[in-house]
C-alpha cells in the first residue's frame, strides 16, 4: 500500500513537472514568457555537434552506396547485423562476370584464341573480384565502423544529455516566472493592507493572505535556487561531452587516411591486374577485327603506342609500370637489318605474316613499298610481315 502511495505520488510530481514544462515551453514561443539563453561557447558547441552528426550520416551513406550499389543488398545486410548474425557469403558483380567468362572459353576452347582470352579475362576479374571484397571489408572495419559508433553511441549519448540540459533551463525558467508571480501577488496584496480597512475579520483575512503569499515566495526562492544549480550542473556536464567532439574529428581524420590508403591499395592492385592481363593478351589479330566490319590493318596492342625506350613511370604503393618503348620510325630510315625484342605474342593471320611469341629476339629490316605500321622479320629460315608496334629495337 505504501509502495502504491509513493508511485502515485511520483506519478502526479512527474506530471506536474512536465505540465509545467509544456506552459513554460508554450509561453516562450508566444513570447509571453523570458527564456535563459546559453553561453556563446556552449552554443557553439552543440552547432558543431549537430553539423557532424548531420555530416557524418551523409558521409557514412554515401559511402555503403558505393562499397555496395546494390540497394537489395544493402537492406539484407542491415537486417543481418541487426539480427547479429553473419550474412549468406554471394560472388560480387567481378566474379560473377569472371566466371561467366571462364565457362565460355571452357566451352569455346581453352586451345582457341577466344576461349583461351576468354579464360584469361574471367581469371583477371575474378582477381578483381577478391579485391574489391578486400576493399568493403577493410573500409567496413577502418571507416564506416568508427562513424557508425559516433552516431550509435556518442552522438545519442551527447542528444540525450542536451535534452536533459534543455529539460533543466525549462525547470529554471518555470521557478523564474513563479518567483515573479509570488513577488507581484504580495506586493499588490501589501498595498491593500496598508489601506484603511473596517472591521477584524476582515484584517484577519488580510493577514492570512500575507503570511501565506510570502510562505509561497520564499518557496519560490528556494525552487529557484535548486535549478539553477541543477540547470548549471547539467550545462557543464554537456559541455565537457561537447568538447570531445574535437577528439573525434582527429580520429575521424586517421580513419578517412585508412579508407583513402585501402582504395589506393584496391586501385594500383586492379591496374596491375588489367596490365598483366594486356600483356597476356596483346590485341587481336587482323582477322577477328574483321568480324567488326572494321579494316584488317595493324594490330595494335592496348596498351601505349610508344614501344621503343626505357623511362619508367612509378605508381601509388610502390608499383613502378614501365611503359612500352618510344617509336620504331627510324627503323624505317635504317637500311641494313636490326635485331628486335617481342613485347607481345602475335597470331599471323595469313600466310604474308609471321608468328610472334613474346620476349623472343627476331631479326627486322625495311622493304621499299611496304606499309609503314610492318617490317619484315626473319626467324631462321622462317619470314614475313610482323606490326611494328609488337617490337622493340635492341642496340
Amino acid at each position: 500500500m505504501n509502495i502504491m502511495d509513493f508511485n502515485v505520488k511520483k506519478l502526479a510530481a512527474d506530471a506536474g513537472t512536465f505540465l509545467s514544462r509544456a506552459v513554460q515551453f508554450t509561453e516562450e514561443k508566444l513570447g509571453q514568457a523570458e527564456k535563459t539563453e546559453l553561453d556563446a561557447h556552449l552554443e557553439n558547441l552543440l552547432s558543431k555537434a549537430e553539423c557532424t552528426k548531420i555530416w557524418t550520416e551523409k558521409i557514412m551513406k554515401q559511402t555503403e552506396v558505393l562499397l555496395q550499389p546494390n540497394p537489395n543488398a544493402r537492406i539484407e545486410e542491415f537486417v543481418y547485423e541487426k539480427l547479429d548474425r553473419k550474412a549468406p557469403s554471394r560472388s560480387n558483380n567481378p566474379e560473377l562476370l569472371g566466371q561467366y567468362m571462364i565457362d565460355a572459353g571452357t566451352e569455346f576452347g581453352p586451345g582457341t584464341a577466344y576461349g583461351n582470352a576468354l579464360i584469361k579475362c574471367g581469371e583477371t576479374q575474378k582477381r578483381i573480384g577478391t579485391a574489391d571484397r578486400e576493399l568493403i571489408q577493410t573500409s567496413a572495419l577502418n571507416f564506416l565502423t568508427p562513424l557508425r559508433n559516433f552516431i550509435e553511441g556518442d552522438y545519442k549519448t551527447i542528444a540525450k544529455e542536451r535534452k536533459l540540459l534543455q529539460n533543466k533551463r525549462l525547470d529554471l525558467d518555470a521557478a523564474k516566472t513563479r518567483l515573479k508571480k509570488a513577488k507581484a501577488a504580495e506586493a499588490r496584496n501589501s498595498q491593500l493592507n496598508s489601506a484603511r480597512l473596517e472591521g477584524d475579520n476582515i484584517m484577519v483575512n488580510f493577514s492570512y493572505m500575507l503570511n501565506f503569499l510570502h510562505v509561497k515566495w520564499l518557496k519560490s526562492e528556494q525552487e529557484l535556487r535548486t535549478t539553477q544549480s541543477e540547470f548549471d550542473r547539467q550545462a557543464e556536464i554537456t559541455r565537457l561531452l561537447l568538447e570531445g567532439i574535437s577528439s573525434t574529428h582527429a580520429h575521424h581524420l586517421r580513419c578517412l587516411n585508412d579508407f583513402v590508403e585501402a582504395q589506393m591499395t584496391y586501385y594500383a592492385q586492379c591496374y596491375q591486374y588489367m596490365l598483366d592481363l594486356q600483356k597476356q593478351l596483346g590485341s587481336f589479330p587482323s582477322n577477328y577485327l574483321c568480324n567488326n566490319n572494321q579494316t584488317a590493318a595493324t594490330p595494335t596492342p592496348s596498351v601505349l603506342p610508344n614501344v621503343i625506350g626505357s623511362s619508367a613511370m612509378a605508381s601509388t604503393s610502390g608499383l613502378v609500370i614501365t611503359p612500352p618503348p618510344a617509336n620504331l620510325n627510324d627503323v624505317k630510315e635504317y637500311n641494313g637489318s636490326r635485331k628486335a625484342r617481342v613485347l607481345y605474342d602475335y597470331d599471323a593471320a595469313n600466310s604474308t605474316e609471321l608468328s610472334l611469341l613474346a620476349d623472343e629476339v627476331i631479326t627486322v629490316f625495311s622493304v621499299v613499298g611496304m606499309d609503314s605500321d610492318w617490317l619484315m622479320g626473319e626467324r631462321g629460315n622462317q619470314k614475313g610481315k610482323v606490326p611494328i608496334t609488337y617490337l622493340e629495337l635492341l642496340n
